[in-house]
């Protein structure tokens, strides 16, 4: 029984904000275990279709190229939608897609099953952002984002590691079968848990795609790219890379990605939080240490305990890197937030796949996994350098505010 003259408001309306974020990040979970597994099953996918790795790795660029090029068009679609119905339109696509790859006979036809499953994911993602954004007050957007999020990297942390296990165990179809229950769960969290969201989308779409002329908008998009394709050159092709370069066992492959998990679940909720606070210093202070912990990997691959650790430390810092750029594109976005976080989603994709396609084009041309953080780190340095433009704008638009305020004055 509450003691006499404690009010519970406050933890009723603690509950009442983030039960529907945790929903949303149990269908992030789902999403997250889908885009990310076919990295731990690399190996197997090779060797069962008989294709070689870089070419198992087009299932990564395949994937993400869906959502660039399908995010934008499936916004479009649902862009009259109520928000929440269109997310459970979206949830509906990731169950089927599932079980079409669970199924799929041949490598093309396994190939298609991912691009229509990709579908949903730039979308869901974009209309999530902005239903978690108008849950809680202005200055703790980032976190609720992050919140959400956190079913995401959380899906490295048990998704993928299981799924990895799974399909060694199993075959890589069982990985797929496994997905799919939770898809249905994270249907009915969403449908008895999110509360309904009129859609934002009012005048024409062509008004809506003039937020595309806004200069923070163009070069959030392109920061959003950039941190995708430095991340995926590399992880894309960590399984193979652990097992040929640290020389690792398979179970300890399975231990890396969950350490991985780890590390990208902190920095996301940490970078959530820390980027309310200074969301551009702390964007720039990430990006450094980004380019740093991708030096430091270069030399730790041979060695086990080295390697492990600084890919914990990597992953963390990837996506505390990240974590600002979903709630600025919301901010510098507000007259079209549906369309723009979606296509933030789809820059993010279109990083991955040009990661991916980055990475195997250099191991094709003989380079080896240990060059494959260098790259990384030059694209990480031109990341670093559109951020100082950004952080630049960001002051030129505050000084110009306090002009205009102080001549109306």
């Amino acid at each position: 029984m509450a003691s006499a003259g404690i009010s519970t408001e406050p933890v009723r309306k603690h509950l009442l904000l983030h039960t529907p974020l945790m929903a949303l990040a149990v269908a992030a979970f789902g999403i997250g275990t889908t885009e990310f597994i076919i990295m731990g099953l690399l190996p197997n996918l090779s060797q069962d279709f008989h294709v070689s790795i870089p070419k198992a790795g087009a299932l990564v660029t395949g994937y993400a190229l869906s959502v660039t090029i399908g995010a934008p068009l499936v916004a479009i679609a649902t862009s009259r939608l109520e928000r929440k119905t269109a997310l459970l339109l979206l949830l509906g696509i990731f169950i089927l897609g599932n079980l079409a790859c669970a199924t799929a006979p041949t490598y093309n036809l396994l190939f298609a099953a991912r691009v229509l499953t990709a579908l949903c994911h730039g979308a869901f993602f974009g209309i999530g952002s902005v239903v978690a954004a108008n849950l809680v007050p202005r200055n703790q957007r980032a976190q609720a984002i992050a919140l959400m999020f956190s079913g995401l990297t959380l899906a490295n942390v048990l998704g993928v590691p299981a799924g990895t296990a799974l399909g060694q165990a199993y075959g890589w179809r069982a990985a797929f079968w496994a997905i799919v229950p939770i898809g249905i769960a994270a249907a009915v969290a969403v449908a008895f848990l999110v509360p309904k969201q009129s859609s934002a989308a009012s005048g024409s779409l062509i008004h809506e795609f003039h937020v595309l002329r806004k200069p923070q908008v163009l070069l959030v998009l392109a920061m959003s790219t950039l941190t995708s394709v430095s991340l995926f050159c590399v992880f894309t092709y960590v399984a193979p890379m652990l097992l040929t370069v640290t020389h690792v066992s398979p179970r300890v492959v399975t231990l890396t990605l969950l350490l991985f998990g780890v590390g990208i679940t902190i920095g996301n909720l940490v970078g959530g939080a820390l980027s309310d606070w200074r969301p551009t210093a702390f964007l720039v202070s990430a990006l450094i240490a980004l380019i740093a912990s991708l030096i430091v990997l270069i030399y730790a691959e041979p060695h086990i305990v080295p390697a492990i650790a600084t890919i914990l430390v990597w992953g963390a810092i990837q996506f505390a890197a990240g974590a600002p750029l979903q709630s600025r594109i919301v901010d510098h976005a507000s007259a079209a937030p549906n369309l723009a976080s979606t296509l933030n989603q789809g820059a993010f994709n279109f990083g991955n796949a040009t990661g991916a396609t980055l990475g195997g084009m250099m191991l094709t041309a003989g380079f080896g996994y240990r060059q494959l953080p260098i790259a990384s780190g030059i694209v990480t340095f031109v990341t670093l350098v559109l951020a100082l433009i950004s952080a630049r704008l960001d002051r030129k638009h505050r000084d110009d505010r306090i002009v205009e305020e102080l001549s109306i004055l």
